[in-house]
C-alpha cells in the first residue's frame, strides 16, 4: 500500500447515507484521508455517484480458492473495500499458523480484511479436524489488535449448556470488546434469547423471516446471506425497511466464478429493484458492519480515511472506480492491484484408496437414512430409502437419485465414512473435494466406487482439491494451499472452476454449484443429516446415527 497518495479532487453527486441526502459535492483527498467535501451548484450530469466502499460483513476468504491478496484483486473491481473474514477453514487445517498466514497475505494488498478469531476449532468433538484453538488461545489471538471479533460461534448446544470452554472463548472477547458473531440455524423462542444474552451479537443462518425477527427482538444483528450455496435474500430482504440499523450483507462462502461476475453490489441492486429504499440498503452494505465491528474503513466523511467507491447510478450500482486510503485498486471493470506469488502451507497425510475402501455391506429391504441435499441451501433433509443391493453390498442408484457419499480422513489412514444423498443427479462418475466444512477432509459422491476412488485419489495426489472424473477424464483444479486455497491468479482459477463445474453438470448435477453444495454435506452444524469422516451425524440432536 502506498505511504502517501497525492492529493487530488473528485467532483459528482456525494451520497450521504446518515443525513440521507444527495447533492452535487467536491471530494478534496490528502495524504490517504478525506480532507474536506464542498458542495456545489451543480455537476455534469453524466457525474458519477460518490459513496463509501461495500463492505461483505460475514466471508471466508478461503471458499473463494483464493488467497487474500488473489480474492482482493477480484473484489474490488465490484466496490468491496473490506471485509470480516472468518479464518476458520484455514484455522481447521492448519490452526494458528493458518491464521497467521491469512493475515500476512492479506497486508500485501491495499485492501481491508478484519480477520476474526475462530472460535470452533474443531467444530465438533464429532470429526477429524487438523488443528485444534482452545480457550486460552482463542483470548492470545483476540488480543491482536489485527484480530477484530470472535468468529461464528457455532457449537450453540455448547453456549445453551453452559460449556466452561465456550463461555470461556466468549468472554474474552467480551473482555476485550469485540463483537461476537454467531451460528445457530434454526434456533427460535427461548434458546435464542439465553444465545443472545450469552453474548452473540449477530446471526448469518436464518432461513425464514419469522427466525430473523426472533433473532432482532433479542437484540441480534443479522446479515443477509447470499452465496454460492446458501441463498437467504428473498426470504430476509424485506426486513432492511424496518431494521436498517440492525442488518448487513454478506456472502458467507463465494465460489471464484460468482466473485469474478459480482459481490455485494449484487445485493444493492436486487434490493433497490426490490423497492427497498436506497439509503437502507445503504446502510446494509456500506456502514453498519463498519460501526458494529469498528473496523478502520472510512464512511465518506471529513477526516475519513478515503475509502469511497465512484458508481454509474443508484439503481445498478455499475461500478466505476473503487479508492482504499486515496489510491485507486479498481477502474471501468479492471483490478489495479498486483497480482502476488503466495506460500504454500498444507497438512495432507493420507495415502491412495483402493475402490474396495468404498464398499459397504447391507441387508436386503432394509431401509436407511439418506441425506436429502437442496440446491441453494446449507440444510439437509432425511429419506428412509430402500437403497440398492447387489450381491449383499449397497450400490449407488442413478435411476432413482440415490448416490453413494464418502469422507476420507485426510489427516491420516483410516477407514472411509460411507452413506448415501439425493439430490446431486450425477448420471456418470464422481466428483471428490478436499474443501468439506469445516475440518476439510475429502469427500466425495459417485455413482460406482471405482468412479468415487479415483476422483478421491487426484485430490490426494495433488494434496488438496476438486475433481471429476468421468470414465477415462479426468479434470482437477488443485488447491495446494491448505487443500483449500489455490497458488494461481484469481482470473485463473475461476476460469478453470467453471470449466470443471460444466462438466459436473454435463455428468447430470442439476445443482447451480454442486462442489459448494459438496463442501456442505460434511457440516455438521448444519441440520439435518451430514456425514463426518467417523459417520452419518444427525445434526438436530447432535448424535451419530
Amino acid at each position: 500500500m502506498q505511504d502517501h497518495v497525492k492529493s487530488f479532487s473528485i467532483t459528482g453527486q456525494y451520497v450521504d447515507i446518515q443525513r440521507r441526502l444527495v447533492f452535487p459535492a467536491e471530494i478534496n483527498v490528502d495524504r490517504q484521508k478525506i480532507t474536506a467535501i464542498r458542495e456545489l451548484d451543480e455537476v455534469p450530469p453524466d457525474s458519477p455517484f460518490i459513496l463509501p466502499g461495500f463492505i461483505d460483513s460475514h466471508v471466508h476468504i478461503e471458499s473463494s480458492m483464493l488467497v487474500p491478496s488473489a480474492f482482493a484483486r477480484l473484489a474490488v473491481v465490484h466496490g468491496t473495500v473490506a471485509t470480516v473474514s472468518d479464518p476458520h477453514e484455514i484455522a481447521n487445517v492448519c490452526g494458528k499458523e493458518g491464521i497467521e498466514y491469512m493475515i500476512a497475505d492479506g497486508r500485501k494488498v491495499p485492501f481491508k480484511f478484519a480477520f476474526g478469531a475462530p472460535s470452533c476449532v474443531p467444530a465438533t468433538a464429532f470429526e477429524t479436524a487438523g488443528a485444534a484453538l482452545n480457550a486460552n488461545e482463542v483470548r492470545s489471538l483476540l488480543e491482536n489488535p489485527e484480530i477484530k471479533y470472535l468468529s461464528e460461534m457455532m457449537n450453540f448446544p455448547g453456549v445453551l449448556n453452559n460449556d466452561p470452554e465456550i463461555l470461556a472463548k466468549i468472554k474474552a472477547a467480551v473482555d476485550l470488546g469485540k463483537p461476537v458473531d454467531g451460528h445457530a440455524p434454526g434456533l427460535r423462542g427461548e434458546d435464542v434469547k439465553q444465545y443472545a444474552a450469552a453474548g452473540i451479537s449477530t446471526d448469518h443462518e436464518c432461513f425464514t423471516a419469522a427466525e430473523a425477527l426472533d433473532k432482532l427482538r433479542c437484540g441480534m444483528k443479522i446479515l443477509i446471506r447470499e452465496g454460492s450455496a446458501a441463498k437467504n435474500f428473498d426470504q430476509l430482504i424485506d426486513l432492511l425497511s424496518d431494521y436498517p440499523d440492525e442488518m448487513m450483507f454478506c456472502s458467507d462462502d463465494k465460489h471464484p466464478d460468482s466473485l469474478v461476475a459480482g459481490h455485494i453490489n449484487q445485493l444493492c441492486a436486487r434490493a433497490v429493484a426490490r423497492g427497498i429504499d436506497v439509503f437502507n440498503v445503504l446502510k446494509a452494505a456500506c456502514v453498519n458492519p463498519v460501526i458494529h465491528y469498528q473496523l478502520e474503513v472510512g464512511l465518506l466523511q471529513e477526516g475519513d480515511p478515503a475509502d469511497f467507491i465512484l458508481v454509474a447510478d443508484l439503481k445498478n450500482f455499475e461500478v466505476l472506480s473503487t479508492y482504499i486510503n486515496g489510491e485507486q485498486v479498481a477502474a471501468n471493470g479492471q483490478t489495479l492491484i498486483s497480482a502476488q506469488k503466495p506460500e504454500i502451507i498444507n497438512h495432507f497425510s493420507c495415502s491412495e484408496k483402493k475402490p474396495a475402501d468404498f464398499a459397504t455391506q447391507l441387508p436386503d429391504d432394509k431401509k436407511i437414512p439418506v441425506i436429502e441435499a437442496f440446491d441453494g441451501q446449507l440444510i439437509t433433509g432425511t429419506a428412509w430409502l430402500e437403497p440398492k443391493i447387489e450381491e449383499g453390498y449397497a450400490l449407488s442408484d442413478t435411476e432413482k437419485d440415490i448416490l453413494k457419499i464418502v469422507v476420507v480422513n485426510r489427516y491420516q489412514d483410516a477407514p472411509a465414512a460411507i452413506a448415501f444423498i439425493k439430490n446431486f443427479g450425477l448420471r456418470e462418475g464422481a466428483i471428490a473435494s478436499s474443501v468439506a466444512h469445516d475440518s476439510h477432509n475429502i469427500v466425495a459422491v459417485g455413482i460406482d466406487d471405482d468412479s468415487i476412488c479415483k476422483a478421491v485419489n487426484a485430490v490426494i495426489r495433488h494434496r488438496g482439491g476438486i475433481s471429476a472424473v468421468s470414465g477415462a477424464s479426468e479434470d482437477v483444479l488443485p488447491l495446494p494451499i491448505g487443500g483449500l486455497m489455490s497458488d494461481e491468479d484469481g482470473y485463473q482459477v475461476a476460469g478453470k472452476y467453471t470449466a470443471i463445474d460444466k462438466k459436473v453438470k454435463e455428468m447430470g448435477s442439476p445443482l447451480s454449484a454442486p462442489f459448494m453444495t459438496l463442501s456442505f454435506m460434511a457440516l455438521l452444524v448444519i441440520p439435518e443429516l451430514k456425514l463426518s469422516d467417523k459417520g452419518l451425524f444427525d445434526g438436530k440432536n447432535f448424535r451419530f446415527l
